[in-house]
């Protein structure tokens, strides 16, 4: 028996492989240095600001706010890494293995949480210098109170316009979407003519740019004079254009949905005496529709998105309203109005999807 415990320690096995100490110290104290120089870095960009910002008392003290608050969060856990490396080496040296490792886990998740919030700190030290650069051209340019004020009105008011396009080109967008790719996957030889038409529409319409077919049909149908058509306002032919373009995309989504119900579904329902469109609409769209949901959602926030294109035709939504205040003001503050403006209802859609497809994930596990 010793003589084989031997050969095992010899070869590496048993409670050889536990002879190296867990070594956590080096990470804790690279955790340490980086919250110091970080700290430093927060002290100096303090200072630079408030050379450069007016009022010199109230941002001194706001500077100092913000280096004690950056030493208090960034230096806690890399303190904290610290006492858990040394405990971690203590208990090592008293025999106590799994106390060792398990104050070096502790110490090792310490230090990487200071160094994460060490890089988040940087880049806000970045943001900080970009806006205050060049005694703060960029915050002028971008940012400026007065202008924001006297847009924010008028500009909310355009935005408007956007919402309505989008609200109901999401509407037609789902009919005509839906009905392209029941086309793209009608059966048999009778259903070709139509596989082929859908599929050519789809291939184009989505390798052709949204803002060229919004200036094909804005000018278009006014210059063919097409009847009815060439009398639509510009709103309508944005509509139009964005149900189009979206149309070609949205189809794709409801095919992946309905392929991906399994064929059991439609077996068992025409076995019932279903006929093919009842086993359709009743059976297979309910639950291809449920999955889609959230790949939908996010090409409705793309076309959200793509009602700032229709200003290439004139029409006054809140981009082209933006674009007037700062030509009128030589500065782009009301741009930036827009940009929070799409911000504010695109964001809670997208946490919306994830969690709707976190959701699904869950649900699909519990299956």
């Amino acid at each position: 028996m010793s003589a084989g415990h031997s050969t095992l320690t010899t070869l590496g096995a048993g409670p050889a492989k536990s002879a190296a100490p867990p070594a956590a110290l080096p990470t804790a104290a690279a955790s340490v240095a980086a919250v110091l120089a970080t700290v430093a870095l927060t002290a100096t960009a303090a200072a630079s600001v408030s050379r450069v910002l007016p009022g010199s008392g109230p941002t001194v003290a706001a500077g100092a706010v913000v280096v004690a608050a950056a030493v208090l969060t960034l230096l806690r856990p890399a303190l904290r890494a610290v006492r858990s490396a040394r405990r971690a080496a203590t208990a090592w040296s008293e025999q106590r293995r799994t106390d060792a490792r398990r104050a070096a886990s502790e110490a090792r998740e310490d230090a990487w949480t200071a160094l994460g919030w060490c890089l988040a700190a940087l880049v806000l030290l970045g943001a900080v210098w970009f806006l205050c650069t060049n005694d703060r051209a960029v915050q002028r340019t971008f940012f400026d109170g007065q202008v924001i004020g006297i847009s924010l009105k008028e500009t909310a008011s355009a935005f408007g316009t956007n919402l309505f396009i989008a609200v109901v080109a999401q509407v037609l967008i789902l009919a005509w979407g839906l009905a392209l790719a029941l086309a793209r996957m009608a059966p048999g030889r009778a259903g070709r003519p139509l596989r082929l038409l859908a599929t050519t529409y789809i291939d184009g319409f989505r390798a052709v740019p949204a803002i060229i077919i919004i200036y094909l049909i804005g000018f278009g149908l006014p210059l063919a004079e097409v009847p009815f058509l060439s009398s639509l306002s510009p709103v309508w032919f944005a509509i139009l254009a964005l149900t189009l373009t979206y149309g070609a995309y949205v189809a794709e989504v409801f095919r992946a949905g309905i392929e991906s119900v399994p064929p059991g579904q439609t077996a068992a329902a025409r076995s019932l005496g279903l006929s093919q469109s009842a086993t359709l609409r009743h059976v297979v769209l309910p639950q291809a529709t449920r999955r889609v949901v959230p790949p939908l959602l996010n090409d409705f926030i793309s076309l959200q998105k793509d009602t700032a294109l229709v200003n290439v035709i004139g029409t006054i939504d809140a981009f082209n309203q933006s674009k007037i205040f700062a030509s009128n003001h030589f500065n782009l503050s009301a741009v930036t109005v827009v940009a929070g403006l799409f911000i504010l209802i695109t964001i809670p859609q997208a946490r919306l999807v994830d969690r709707l497809v976190a959701r699904e994930q869950r649900r699909g596990k519990g299956a």
